[in-house]
């Protein structure tokens, strides 16, 4: 893949999430499961504490946040998407502010939040390593920060296919990492890792291809890439069939706790 500027990703993480946002606020992958569960028992957030979550989406970890009584932020580059999670948490009778900012350019000051989160969306950021140092800028020292994301598989030849086949369902998916590789971002950020945990998502092939809207021709293409996929890419994702059709399969994601010196 020709490397994008940051320009070109945010432009088209909007104009693929602008027109999908509730569907994502749907999306019952997004609104909870383990991983979502492990997150929030990690971070532990007490009442009144300071929480930011960044690339909020559908607003679930806002939401998860909200109900513990923390004292919520929820940011994203796509206003539609802060739209779609203002109304889930409504439905739930609760509270949050919601700001339009840039994870790579978080519009707060040093030091301002207790806990930052951000879950299943730095995948789709031009520079992650900018993030996680933005992450670490905002966090209180001693805060805690709670990251969740797709993980490659550990071979390399089908850590870059596995990628690709993100890329093809959603065109604004940018850059996965394996498990060391996204640790190393959050460690060279100045962030301490207490917790690492890989947690599978088994996700249905059409409702995951319908949240993207993808064609036939889409639908065609990434079966045959899962058909063709190198045995440590079927390992990872355990493709499942209903005869001959792709049917489901699993995605690994690394959920992580970790925190900002004191």
């Amino acid at each position: 893949m020709a490397s994008r500027s940051a320009d070109e990703q945010r432009a088209i993480s909007r104009e693929r999430f602008a027109p999908r946002a509730d569907g994502y606020r749907e999306s019952a992958p997004h609104a909870g499961g383990r991983d979502l569960e492990l997150l929030l028992e990690w971070l532990s957030p007490a009442p009144g504490e300071s929480a930011l979550d960044v690339a909020t989406g559908g607003g679930h970890v806002a939401l998860a946040l909200a109900r513990t009584g923390a004292d919520v932020t929820a940011c994203d580059l796509t206003p539609e998407m802060l739209d779609a999670a203002g109304l889930l948490l409504a439905e739930h009778g609760c509270q949050a502010r919601f700001v339009v900012g840039d994870a790579l350019a978080l519009p707060f000051d040093d030091a301002s939040f207790d806990v930052v989160t951000c879950r299943i969306a730095a995948h789709h950021f031009a520079d992650a390593q900018t993030f996680f140092t933005e992450a670490a800028r905002v966090l209180k020292p001693g805060g805690r920060f709670g990251f969740q994301d797709q993980a490659l598989p550990p071979e390399g030849p089908s850590a870059v296919l596995t990628d690709a086949f993100e890329r093809t369902r959603d065109p604004s998916h940018n850059q996965s990492y394996n498990v060391d590789g996204w640790i190393t971002l959050i460690e060279r950020a100045g962030l301490v890792v207490e917790r690492r945990e890989v947690v599978g998502k088994h996700l249905d092939f059409a409702d995951w291809t319908a949240r993207q809207d993808c064609d036939e021709a889409c639908l065609a293409e990434l079966e045959q890439q899962m058909a063709e996929a190198p045995e440590g890419m079927r390992r990872w994702l355990e493709p499942e069939y209903d005869g001959e059709r792709l049917a489901a399969f699993t995605n690994r994601h690394l959920v992580v706790l970790a925190h900002k010196p004191a």
